[in-house]
């Protein structure tokens, strides 16, 4: 049987808290470290009425995408909805546990689910996210001495590229130098010039590892003062970060794409909002699950037809549209984030075997009604954008 500590570090793995937004607030929430988890509810809200259906179910787990307490609390006092939330799921003896914005930047994360949901292909992160910090090391040894040296170095993390390992490039040439009279040299004596074949070593190291490949240079390194050069490379793009951006497999139109859109998310009372020409044409499609309204100008520079987002505002919308940008279609802050459950659901069953992954269907966007306003005419009617009067 999977404990709690198992289910948090294959998220931890597959949505590193580290990469987290500094103001978000991820990980363990409620639960017993040690306590056994047989079923593990997934949802993007932590509300009562997901709190019913985990208990109902008789869930261990409720994964949730949105932390319960974002801001922090000085309290879980029932009184509170929040407090009732921790009160009710300690009683059953159910965990709480929440991958945010970490989920939301990792390469198979919350975008990448949106992107496969929508057809898109070679998607890649809209913001890319630097990759792991990487340092170049530039060392000078003895001929005799680089094979043991290379080994070391290689030893304490350096010299990994890909799926290769000990990787090295070096070049042969002289070295020279003259001991001072403090010196204890391995080569030479004090106060004759010397010089000595060497061999210029470089290697690629992760920058956490920078520490250990120093101290395994100096104690493999035959001379008392080695020589050698350390630079911060400049960051890689990885396969992390904000959105996605790629091509549908055909070009389709605004309309099209919508109804597209529409019939792939799970329905919500507000539905679909499309700005744009319906008629448009729409090959690369730009997408955000959640708040995305601050990434319209990566969208733009993306050069997406589409950008597939929530929670957009009407100035923003506006400027937006007036500049040239790309269509938007709005599917609701639930609906865009919820494809990313199934898939998390898959991972934890993959990772842990006998977990029992359940999604939660109900919809948890707070809109409840959406009314359509009868159309008008005559003088009253105004006119919308891109109409003439």
């Amino acid at each position: 049987m999977a404990r709690l500590r198992d289910v948090v570090a294959v998220l931890d793995e597959l949505y590193p808290p580290g990469t987290a937004a500094d103001w978000d607030a991820v990980g363990p929430v409620v639960g017993d470290p040690d306590a056994p988890v047989g079923r593990v509810l997934l949802a993007v809200d932590p509300v009562a009425a997901v709190v019913d259906e985990a208990i109902d179910w008789g869930a261990d787990l409720l994964l949730t995408h949105h932390p319960l307490y974002l801001r922090g609390t000085s309290t879980v006092y029932a009184g509170t909805a929040k407090g009732l939330v921790v009160h009710r799921l300690v009683a059953a003896g159910c965990g709480l546990v929440v991958a945010h914005t970490n989920a939301d930047v990792a390469a198979d994360g919350v975008a990448q689910a949106l992107a496969d949901v929508l057809g898109l292909v070679d998607a890649v992160p809209l913001r890319p996210e630097g990759g792991p910090g990487v340092d170049k090391l530039t060392v000078y040894v003895p001929v005799a001495d680089a094979d043991r040296l290379v080994d070391a170095l290689a030893a304490a993390g350096a010299g990994t590229v890909g799926a290769y390992d000990r990787c090295a490039y070096w070049t042969d040439g002289t070295g020279t130098f003259r001991p001072g009279a403090a010196a204890h040299p391995a080569i030479g004596a004090v106060g004759r010039v010397e010089e000595v074949p060497e061999r210029r070593v470089e290697m690629v190291l992760p920058r956490q590892r920078r520490a250990a490949v120093v101290r395994a240079l100096l104690a493999a390194h035959p001379y008392e003062e080695p020589a050698f050069d350390l630079v911060e490379t400049a960051p890689r793009p990885g396969s992390a970060g904000t959105g996605r951006v790629g091509e549908l497999a055909e070009p389709t139109t605004l309309a099209q794409f919508a109804a597209c859109v529409a019939a792939v998310l799970p329905r919500t009372p507000a539905g679909l909002r499309v700005a744009g020409e319906p008629s448009r044409s729409v090959r690369r499609v730009a997408v955000c699950g959640g708040a995305g309204d601050a990434y319209l100008a990566d969208a733009v520079r993306a050069g997406a037809d589409a950008y597939v987002t929530a929670d957009l505002r009407h100035h923003p919308v506006s400027e937006h549209l007036e500049s040239g940008g790309p269509a938007l279609l709005d599917p609701g802050h639930w609906a865009s984030e919820w494809p990313w459950l199934p898939r998390v659901g898959a991972a934890l069953t993959a990772a842990l075997g006998t977990v029992e992954t359940r999604v939660s269907t109900i919809v948890t966007d707070p809109w409840t009604l959406h009314l359509s306003a009868p159309t008008r005419t005559g003088p009253t009617a105004g006119p919308t954008r891109g109409s003439t009067r």
